[in-house]
């Protein structure tokens, strides 16, 4: 009995925890970037888009498919950086837990 009581308090201190980082994280704010820096979004910790910055000379009217590419490229590059940042935490959050390899916390 004693170990089931001592697990449950495990469980509810991780979801505390991971409540904790999840919010922590929705705070984030990320960069990406591509072209040189001509084109830059930022993300926030839920992976919604909040800025873009496009270096003039870029806007040209015969330059839109660069931009477009641009502007997508920096995105998936800020996404990247999120994807990373939130398995460091994650990584943080459970060292010393017996979680099995490959298996992904719900976010």
């Amino acid at each position: 009995m004693k170990d089931i009581m001592g697990l449950m308090k495990q469980a509810k201190e991780m979801q505390a925890k991971m409540e904790n980082m999840q919010n922590e994280l929705a705070d984030l704010e990320v960069e990406g970037s591509a072209g040189g820096d001509m084109v830059k979004v930022v993300m926030n910790g839920n992976g919604i888009m909040s800025s873009v910055t496009i270096d003039p000379s870029l806007l040209k009217e015969d330059e839109t498919d660069i931009v477009e590419d641009l502007v997508m490229a920096a995105h998936n590059d800020a996404k990247a950086k999120l994807d990373v940042t939130k398995a460091e935490k994650t990584q943080e959050l459970t060292a010393g837990l017996p979680i099995p390899p490959g298996m992904k916390l719900p976010f």
